[in-house]
């Protein structure tokens, strides 16, 4: 076992499931979190419950959410490395008097002690349709790194190779990077859909999950090889799928332990991407 693991494993105990790369931990995130080992991991990707009353969710006020989102950050903060990053990904909710779809970055993106790089824009395509407003096809990552002038990114790892003019020269040099372009900070992934005709390919039985292609850009470009990966959020276990088919070590919290029985599943079976 990597010795950051077995590091992490000292200070948590005996973890849901483990294995070389990976350890897996059922309970309530903000409670773990506090024992978590300070400045041990490279990465944290994840989707905490947006507060709008889904199967896995405690509704909370307004206030309330934001300063549980706040306290859970500042945890993050505590647990990444000098050079390391966090992505937040979040939706919308309804924000009393105020609004029917507020962006849940409006209310968090300066709650934790993290720096923000940048707002990252994910198209997903399908989705639910609306009435009396545009249909909802987007949701955002938020980027934020521990130190401001020292942080990991591999452009090159991510490089967009669908060029259209990959031989174009300027001056006798190629105009574009030979590895392709830069991904822009709009992606444009398929959602994981549900349904008899139109099921993506990795959906399984949690009804919010990340699509493998989503999370395995984020980890390549922002963490190392050898990288520690945290999702507080596990869910379906993407997060830990993607970071072992990428080399990388990763931890995972999740309250319900029928959704951890999912994701150690998809770590058995070594799903793979479709992307």
């Amino acid at each position: 076992m990597d010795t950051r693991l077995a590091e992490i494993k000292k200070a948590l105990g005996n973890p849901y499931y483990e294995a070389s790369d990976t350890l897996l931990y059922h309970g309530d995130s903000l409670e773990i979190l506090k024992s978590v080992p300070r400045q041990i991991f490279n990465l944290t990707v994840t989707s905490p419950p947006y507060n709008i009353g889904k199967e896995y969710e405690n509704v909370m006020s307004i206030a309330e959410y934001v300063a549980w989102c706040e306290t859970w950050m500042g945890h993050v903060h505590d647990a990444t490395t000098p050079g390391g990053a966090f992505w937040l990904n979040v939706g919308y909710i309804p924000v009393p008097e105020k609004g029917k779809a507020v962006p849940i970055p409006y209310l968090l993106w300066d709650k934790s002690p993290f720096y923000m790089i940048q707002e990252v824009v994910w198209n997903y395509g399908a989705g639910v349709a609306s009435r009396k407003s545009f249909s909802p096809r987007n949701e955002k990552f938020l980027w934020y790194v521990r130190d401001s002038d020292n942080y990991y990114f591999d452009l090159d790892s991510v490089r967009d190779p669908n060029v259209k003019y990959p031989n174009q020269k300027k001056n006798g040099k190629l105009k574009c990077n030979p590895l392709g372009k830069n991904p822009t900070d709009v992606w444009q992934f398929p959602k994981v859909t549900s349904g008899a005709k139109r099921s993506s390919a990795e959906r399984t039985a949690h009804p919010a999950q990340f699509p493998v292609a989503v999370i395995e850009r984020i980890i390549k470009a922002c963490s190392p090889f050898d990288g520690v990966i945290l999702d507080p959020f596990l869910g379906s276990g993407t997060t830990a799928v993607v970071a072992r088919q990428q080399g990388r070590c990763s931890v995972g919290i999740e309250l319900r332990q029928d959704y951890l029985d999912i994701a150690v599943g998809r770590l058995e079976t070594g799903i793979q991407s479709i992307f």
